[in-house]
């Protein structure tokens, strides 16, 4: 059954999201081609040791082979979308769908890596890195737009400061690029 036709999401007085633009991480193959880059790069090194060594294997080759496959899951980056009313992120084995426009919480994580949670009406949630914001302003633009939508219907009841926080993050290295750009710096 898809997001359009679940029950849950129908009687909420707000139409489904349309099929308007939809804006995509820029800066995904990139990431991509490098995950893979450093996957093989793992892979070549610890054959060529092995191989120096003598002690390559048939086993070794398919141990190390696995070790350099593991390493590019976890470099692997998701790929963001937004589209109008929706942010979609996609990783190898799973896809995460949340309606922007009907945002109840937006958290910010600090950790290891920082990650921004947000979560809608009907309990789906998606994290994603803030960088990922500052690297494509044209997706924090539909973002921010969705959840000033969220806040207005009532919806949002956790996270402005967090929205107010990344957007600070957003126009101050924003700025920062025109003015490196412009020679202002």
């Amino acid at each position: 059954m898809g997001h359009r036709d679940d029950p849950r999401r129908r009687g909420l007085g707000t139409s489904a999201p349309g099929f308007g633009p939809v804006v995509h991480d820029r800066r995904w193959a990139g990431d991509l081609f490098g995950a893979i880059r450093c996957a093989a790069v793992l892979l070549v090194l610890l054959l060529l040791i092995d191989w120096g060594a003598d002690t390559l294997s048939p086993r070794r080759g398919a141990l190390w082979s696995a070790l350099a496959v593991l390493l590019f899951l976890v470099l692997c980056p998701d790929r963001v979308s937004v589209g109008e009313g929706r942010l979609t992120s996609r990783r190898l084995l799973r896809t995460r769908t949340i309606r922007t426009d009907l945002l109840v919480s937006v958290r910010c994580l600090d950790g290891i890596t920082q990650r921004l949670v947000l979560r809608d009406v009907f309990g789906e949630r998606v994290a994603i890195d803030p960088q990922l914001l500052v690297d494509n302003p044209d997706l924090w633009q539909r973002l921010h737009k969705d959840a000033r939508r969220s806040l207005a219907l009532g919806t949002l009841l956790c996270g402005a400061t967090a929205l107010d926080r990344v957007a600070e993050r957003v126009e101050r290295e924003t700025a920062q690029t025109v003015f490196k750009v412009s020679d202002l710096n």
